[in-house]
């Protein structure tokens, strides 16, 4: 197993040189965790309580897991036969495995069952008392043709979530996503300003195709644009003959600076880095981006955001029956 350690330099980091350091607040150290799941429930459990184990020896408080962490299919169906509830005993394993080792959990992409023939792609986190936090439901399914002749479509198994989801933890308020919802912004916006997130979780199982392109990229956007705190735990390498994930595990800073990566992106390990909330603080100081035009409080209607700030700036009247007019 790799264990890779990061942490934010203040005296570095090019935001923060400015904080003095009798203001730098306690930091709190997270892991993100890289696997190659497979069809073998008990295999794969073996594999995270070895990393768990591994994150708490290292002072880790939450270790985070990829998408499918418990259970990587060679057929869609695969995934609905062994689904089961919350209660079960899948999930009932690994909340006694974080109430033993005293960690936090992030376990994203659990088979949830909703009938016979369909499960929730359910995001769950668990505390260090083994008791369910909160959950997620995967709202963003991967329907999707990928560039070189693969098709997926996780609809034809999988129930779309309804809810956006945010908890607090130790190590700040958590926000819940799964894999393809990250290229879907507007989630990303409301958990930071409507769920006040301070880190936001995206355990994921990316294709290598989409990885290749899009992976890095679009984690440090989401980091940026929200700043917050992205932890990215991803599959890795050959599954089965059908499936091969991207990998590469990251942990990213409000600043969008790599701060946790496997130098291997096929390994199975953990790397570990600090949250630092003055760090966090700094960036949303500096740069704030939630109060100029309100955006946040306008993400359902945009046309009218652009109408408002259209007439605060004063470049247009209106008559009476609405028609803009000597626009200057």
């Amino acid at each position: 197993m790799n264990t890779w350690f990061a942490s934010v330099d203040l005296t570095k980091a090019s935001l923060s040189t400015q904080i003095p350091m009798a203001t730098v607040k306690k930091t709190v150290r997270v892991a993100a965790a890289q696997m190659t799941s497979v069809n073998d429930l008990m295999a794969n459990f073996n594999t995270c309580s070895r990393l768990v184990q591994e994150a708490a020896s290292a002072g880790a408080k939450l270790i985070c897991f990829p998408e499918n962490f418990s259970y990587m299919g060679e057929k869609s169906g695969d995934s609905v036969k062994i689904a089961e509830s919350l209660d079960g005993p899948v999930m009932q394993r690994y909340c006694s495995l974080a109430r033993d080792t005293n960690m936090w959990l992030s376990l994203g992409g659990f088979q949830e069952r909703f009938d016979d023939t369909h499960l929730y792609n359910t995001h769950v986190v668990i505390d260090d008392t083994g008791m369910i936090q909160s959950t997620y439901q995967k709202m963003h399914l991967f329907d999707v043709d990928v560039p070189g002749g693969s098709s997926y479509k996780e609809s034809s198994f999988t129930v779309p979530g309804k809810n956006i989801v945010s908890v607090d933890s130790p190590v700040g308020r958590l926000g819940l996503t799964v894999c393809y919802d990250l290229r879907f912004p507007k989630i990303y916006q409301q958990l930071r300003f409507d769920q006040k997130a301070q880190v936001i979780l995206v355990p994921s199982a990316f294709t290598t195709v989409t990885g290749e392109a899009h992976w890095e990229i679009l984690l440090r956007a989401r980091a940026i644009e929200t700043q917050c705190y992205v932890i990215a735990a991803s599959q890795a390498g050959k599954h089965n003959e059908k499936r091969e994930s991207y990998g590469d595990t990251l942990i990213i800073d409000p600043w969008g600076s790599v701060v946790g990566r496997l130098p291997d992106r096929f390994s199975t390990g953990i790397t570990v880095a600090d949250i630092d909330f003055s760090l966090l603080e700094s960036v949303r100081t500096k740069m704030p981006i939630d109060k100029a035009t309100g955006l946040h409080r306008s993400l359902n209607n945009p046309v009218r955001l652009h109408e408002e700030t259209f007439w605060k700036e004063g470049r247009s009247r209106r008559s009476q029956s609405g028609e803009v007019m000597n626009v200057v």
